[in-house]
């Protein structure tokens, strides 16, 4: 038997970054720590994979964590995710079987960091530009639109909605 004492799978790590964003050398001497940078959609091959592991970690919400999944997975303790919200882990049913669940903080606000480069990609012409270019040709073949004094209209003022309409305000 491995002296290693606890399984940790990090999950959908299709970037490959995990093991370079984080200092794991103190884990790694008391863990063996799988990578798996493809994603599982159905509940069997995932039973299958991760019913070895003790500490799952996961980096997105591309793995669902259901209730009868949970169930399936004896072994696990820990369940972890990057970030505080993650819609496809059932908490409840987690906690109800003695699973701890946890998530990380971040720096800023990725996807509405995100959300406004595409803002500010679309009315620069950002992509158009960046392929003129590539193809020998010259960057501003468009005349862009500015944002000052503009009125953006936004449907659904969910958390993220809200969140990218104070942003031009703060920035």
């Amino acid at each position: 038997m491995s002296s290693k004492s606890h399984k940790i799978a990090i999950l959908d790590d299709y970037q490959n970054v995990a093991l370079k964003y984080a200092d794991w050398t103190r884990i790694q001497s008391q863990a063996q720590i799988t990578v798996f940078n493809d994603t599982l959609n159905t509940e069997d091959s995932l039973v299958s994979r991760l019913e070895p592991f003790d500490i799952i970690c996961t980096m997105r919400e591309r793995t669902k964590f259901t209730a009868s999944l949970l169930k399936r997975l004896p072994n696990l303790k820990l369940l972890t995710t990057t970030g505080m919200r993650n819609l496809s882990l059932d908490i409840k049913a987690a906690n109800a079987l003695g699973v701890q669940v946890a998530g990380t903080t971040g720096a800023g606000n990725p996807t509405l960091e995100h959300t406004w480069a595409l803002i500010l990609g679309i009315m620069r012409f950002i992509a158009e530009g960046d392929r003129n270019t590539k193809q020998g040709g010259v960057w501003q073949t468009f005349v862009p639109t500015g944002l000052k004094g503009r009125t953006m209209g936004l449907i659904g003022l969910g958390k993220l909605g809200c969140e990218t309409a104070k942003y031009p305000r703060s920035t």
